[in-house]
């Protein structure tokens, strides 16, 4: 079955994206909100990504910025013109829903893409089970917690995956795949298309693996910064000066940190702080002895300010 109406929970830095790339290639989508709130931090997000997308489009068509795979090949003529139409009426056609049972409502494919908080989760889970669909799909954009954690819960497990994309995914167009022991065969390759058909790379992940590839290697990344810091080594913006001109990277982890959102980081860092170091799945080679909780009061401290590192 191909997926027509797309529904997006969450309108964070990720979930925002998510919506406006699957719009833009077509589908019918709907982001579903918690509440009224909600929706003023959720449509700022949206207007910024209308702005982002016609300049993209503008800098590929004078060259003068990177092509933007999720936008457009870049193996034939640039037509400027349908993209830009194509950016309206992915921004005139999105729908901000409060009304879970209304948003998922024939839903073909639903994305949860909430704060990395598993209580969470497990809440968003029950109340839409039933509400959903017998078609519906039902995905996680989990940047690092498995889909086995919450099969039970979704009342779908064969129809349940993980679909996580890198951040920016009009220019860094992944989408990772990840299945749990349950998950139908046929439902796996059917986000695989997914994935494919709003302009990412779709990669399959095989086996589960909290980080899932990208994660697995960025995690541990940010961490270390946020330890340099956290111990009181350096600071932030010498921790990234350091990364970013060492290695030619653009972005050191705390301007990453900016990108993806402190309170993603904060909940992550409350995972490992959670748990022994021994015992955790992706440390537990490591053996790292990081300062769990003072990088929790850091960041804690920075959100309840509203602050940024930069």
């Amino acid at each position: 079955m191909a997926f027509k109406k797309v529904v997006v929970a969450g309108g964070g830095v990720l979930g925002s994206q998510i919506a406006f790339q699957a719009a833009y290639c077509g589908f019918d989508v709907t982001v579903w909100l918690r509440s009224e709130g909600s929706i003023g931090r959720t449509q700022p997000k949206i207007d910024k990504l209308l702005s982002t997308y016609m300049e993209a489009i503008d800098q590929m068509a004078d060259g003068s910025g990177p092509w933007c795979a999720g936008i457009a090949d870049s193996d034939a003529p640039l037509d400027a013109n349908a993209c830009r139409d194509r950016v309206k009426k992915a921004y005139y056609g999105l729908t901000l829903e409060l009304d879970m049972a209304k948003a998922v409502e024939d839903a073909d494919l639903v994305i949860e893409s909430m704060s990395e908080d598993p209580k969470a989760k497990v809440d968003f889970y029950e109340k839409l089970a039933p509400l959903m669909p017998e078609k519906t799909v039902l995905a996680t954009n989990s940047s690092t917690l498995l889909p086995s954690q919450f099969a039970k819960c979704t009342g779908r497990p064969a129809k349940y995956v993980a679909l996580h994309f890198a951040n920016s995914i009009w220019k860094n167009n992944t989408a990772e795949v990840m299945g749990h022991a349950g998950t139908d065969s046929a439902v796996f390759d059917q986000m695989l298309e997914f994935a494919n058909q709003i302009r990412m790379i779709a990669l399959p992940v095989r086996k589960e693996k909290n980080g899932y590839l990208l994660n697995s290697m960025l995690v541990p990344f940010l961490l270390s910064g946020l330890d340099l810091w956290a111990s009181g080594v350096s600071d932030p913006k010498s921790i990234d000066i350091a990364w970013e001109h060492g290695t030619g990277a653009p972005k050191g982890p705390f301007r990453i940190i900016d990108t993806v959102g402190l309170a993603t980081a904060y909940n992550i860092v409350l995972q490992f702080q959670s748990v022994p170091g021994l015992l955790n799945p992706l440390f537990k080679k490591m053996m790292l002895p990081y300062n769990y909780k003072a990088m929790a009061r850091l960041l804690k401290d920075m959100i309840d300010r509203g602050e940024s590192f930069y």
